[in-house]
């Protein structure tokens, strides 16, 4: 222990100081929001295609194509594909859902990869998907609609709000980010763009450590606040903690932690 911090928790001011610190790192920490943060999402979608039959896909499937991303934001994107699918699940669970993986072994089964990565890098360029391909994927992977999601921008920003000067005490952070995704739904077999979206999310919280906020709750908040407009028909929408089953996205149970059986400590 050093000087400094001697005669810190020998003054009582300073131990004033100190508990004062604790009380707020119980606050900070105890949370106010069934997420634990502070969230808001602006959506631009489009209304759905006149030729899109809802009740055709509702009682069919979807595919969901691997996220895309600009060069300089390229492999942020990976999993993002995932948390789409599990986010369908939950927003409309009578949907069947082909995951990615799914989708990536139909495509190699199939011999369709060169042209797969060949739509996709064209489609960083056009933004649409080659309707030619697209039939050929439709065919393999034996399903009509496809959601193709991508990443546009996202940053994670960290700041320290209070600090104990006399022990450099870190008693608040804030953590911040911001995240840009955009969301299509395609038909395979006619090659039409049958509903787009954009989304901007801003999370924010407050809390003691060095969590940021995590890539993945961004994606789950973001990619809820499109299919809300998406099952709603709503094109313009602001969305926040209110909305209470998208706030609850976020709070998926962590898997749980299993011990080794199979090793037993020697008695």
């Amino acid at each position: 222990m050093t000087l400094t911090q001697n005669r810190f928790i020998g003054d009582p001011a300073g131990l004033a100081l100190l508990r004062i610190a604790l009380i707020l790192i119980v606050m900070l920490t105890a949370g106010c929001s069934s997420s634990g943060y502070g969230w808001h999402v602006r959506t631009n979608s489009s209304p759905p295609s006149p030729t899109f039959n809802r009740a055709v896909f509702t009682q069919g499937s979807v595919a969901i194509f691997g996220a895309l991303a600009p060069p300089r934001l390229l492999g942020s994107e990976t999993g993002l594909d995932t948390i789409l699918a599990q986010v369908l699940k939950t927003v409309a669970p009578s949907l069947k859902v082909i995951t990615q993986q799914e989708v990536a072994s139909l495509i190699n089964r199939n011999d369709l990869a060169n042209e797969y990565a060949r739509m996709r890098n064209e489609a960083l360029q056009s933004h649409l998907l080659d309707g030619g391909t697209l039939k050929k994927l439709g065919t393999a992977i034996g399903t009509r609609y496809v959601f193709q999601p991508k990443l546009i921008e996202f940053m994670q920003i960290m700041k320290d709000r209070w600090e104990m000067p006399p022990i450099a005490l870190k008693v608040s952070r804030i953590r911040s980010s911001i995240m840009r995704l955009s969301l299509q739904l395609w038909d395979m077999q006619t090659g039409e763009l049958l509903w787009a979206s954009t989304a901007e999310a801003s999370l924010e919280s407050e809390a003691v450590g060095q969590d940021p906020i995590y890539f993945e709750d961004d994606a789950r908040v973001t990619m809820g606040s499109m299919l809300a407009d998406f099952t709603s028909g709503q094109t313009t929408s602001s969305y926040g903690p209110l909305n209470g089953l998208i706030d609850q996205l976020i709070q998926f149970p962590q898997p749980e932690k299993h011990k080794n059986t199979d090793n037993t400590e020697p008695r």
